[in-house]
């Protein structure tokens, strides 16, 4: 039987860095417009929804022909968001689709479906990527990854991990970038909405961590490609020049 899997883009207007930012112009489409387009590109992706808060988003979705639903505007966070499209939803999968990555390749988001339901163990998946910018290890905006062999996330954070005391990173030892896409098992989403937050998601500011402290795993898929979130005004410059470009 076919699994369906249903992309969620989580859309907040107020966001902190850049207001507004999802309604933002890139080569006459709102943000969130290429962003649903891909996601409608990948092809494990049966449906796409913008789970947002404003009915300004809602209509932008709805002039070029998107699905939209207006959520709480008291969600803490952008899988809580999902999380309340969930409970309605007829689907195996939720894929959480970050709604400022307007050139996130839709075989990403294959990839983290795909790593999600290679194994019945799994309940939740993300993506990697290898860092090769030295000046990422200490950028607190570039949140990296621990891993164990078989690709399970022992952690995640804004600071330099592993430290690499006598090799060099990215050298001598791979260090990797975390992309904040998500796959879950729809069930598994709705529970995890459920929990309160933790102290180590509190302190890293990253909520994938309150699945780890509550003993639960993450897979970690590892893929070549590197997204651009778009959270300054230079973010968005670079993105508008990497589309012109034909990126």
């Amino acid at each position: 039987m076919r699994v369906k899997a249903v992309a969620v883009i989580p859309a907040r207007l107020q966001a902190s860095r850049l207001p507004g930012k999802v309604l933002i112009d890139i080569h006459g489409k709102p943000m969130v417009q290429h962003v649903y387009e891909r996601a409608m590109s990948a092809s494990r992706i049966s449906q796409v929804i913008v789970a947002c808060d404003d009915p300004r988003i809602a209509e932008a979705v709805e002039r070029f022909s998107g699905t939209a639903r207006i959520t709480s505007p008291d969600h803490a966070s952008g899988t809580d968001r999902i999380a309340e499209v969930a409970r309605d939803l007829d689907a195996d999968v939720v894929v959480n689709v970050q709604g400022d990555e307007p050139m996130l390749d839709p075989r990403d988001i294959d990839l983290a479906v795909d790593g999600l339901l290679e194994d019945d163990a799994w309940s939740m998946s993300t993506l990697i990527t290898p860092i090769t910018l030295a000046e990422e290890l200490d950028d607190p905006a570039c949140v990296k990854a621990v891993v164990d062999p078989t690709g399970r996330a022992l952690y995640f954070s804004r600071s330099r991990i592993p430290f690499c005391r006598d090799i060099r990173p990215m050298v001598d030892h791979p260090v990797y970038k975390h992309i904040g896409l998500y796959a879950f098992r729809r069930d598994f989403l709705l529970e995890y909405a459920t929990w309160p937050p933790t102290p180590l998601q509190i302190a890293e500011g990253l909520e994938q961590l309150r699945v780890l402290e509550n003993g639960c795993a993450i897979r970690c898929v590892l893929t070549p490609r590197h997204s651009i979130g778009v959270d300054t005004e230079t973010d968005l410059e670079r993105v508008r020049e990497l589309m012109a470009e034909g990126a």
